[in-house]
């Protein structure tokens, strides 16, 4: 491992290749979000509850900011929408007398 530059070398840390002095792991680290061996996973319950917490936990926007912003995409929306036309009407009538001489 001695040929990896410094970046490699951290990345190489980080995905768990090598050890703080550079020297290759024989095991890789598990996962964070992986179940380790001896752990059972939950069940569609439990998992049901815990994303019903999560969800408590999430800051949902009030319905005026939801039509706020719902008025703000679709304007921009219509403006881009017209711009883009434009574009392509005025570039297609170019081509045209470009190739009608």
């Amino acid at each position: 491992m001695s040929d990896l530059n410094r970046q490699q070398k951290r990345m190489a840390q980080k995905q768990g290749f090598v050890d703080e002095q550079g020297d290759p792991v024989r095991e890789r680290r598990q996962a964070r979000n992986q179940p380790r061996p001896g752990e059972e996973r939950v069940g569609p319950v439990q998992f049901m509850r815990e994303v019903r917490g999560e969800l408590r936990k999430v800051s949902w926007p009030r319905r005026e900011e939801v039509v706020n912003y719902s008025i703000v995409v679709l304007v921009v929306l219509v403006l881009l929408t017209g711009a883009i036309g434009l574009l392509d009407w005025g570039f297609s009538e170019a081509i045209l007398k470009l190739f009608d001489r």
